[in-house]
């Protein structure tokens, strides 16, 4: 049996951790992945990295793993949109012959099913989220053990910590 595509699909505000277990694992079990980078356009307290920061520190991550360049991995960006079907068709034209998305969100969940999609439910990595990192950057707590490396110095050249502490 010839290994699936594969999807993972997360706005990655920042990437973390739990997001590169997924990666290790979908390396082995898929001949190609896309990653799409979603959520919104506009920077807030809960969305501070830009779309281009955030596939800049997903790669330098993968790359530091050596997943980049030895696997076959695609980014793309998918804005959030009105609904979710609009949202849903945007994301499966960018990534031509998907075959099972890994998911954690129950939207994500509901927006693939019944598209013939296999559906890889994820947990959560008990401490690790984003959400977490976001206020331990806002509160000068230990965020950098939550990323990989080269994602926390990448945040860093970006000044990250000083981004979330202005936003609203």
């Amino acid at each position: 049996m010839s290994k699936p595509v594969g999807l993972f699909v997360g706005r990655f505000q920042p990437f973390h951790r739990g997001h590169l277990l997924v990666l290790q694992g979908m390396v082995k079990m898929c001949r190609k992945i896309y990653i799409v980078i979603g959520g919104s356009s506009t920077q807030d307290k809960e969305n501070p990295f830009t779309f281009a920061e955030r596939k800049e520190m997903i790669q330098r991550a993968l790359q530091e793993e050596d997943i980049i360049p030895l696997f076959d991995v695609e980014f793309e960006t998918v804005a959030d949109q009105e609904g979710d079907e609009i949202w849903t068709q945007e994301v499966l034209e960018k990534t031509p012959g998907v075959e099972k998305v890994w998911t954690g969100n129950e939207q994500v969940e509901k927006c693939f099913a019944g598209k013939g999609i296999e559906i890889q439910k994820i947990k959560e990595v008990p401490g690790i989220s984003a959400t977490e990192v976001r206020r331990l950057m806002k509160e000068g707590g230990d965020w950098e053990e939550l990323v990989p490396e080269d994602a926390a110095r990448y945040m860093k050249e970006i000044e990250g910590v000083k981004r979330i502490k202005i936003l609203k």
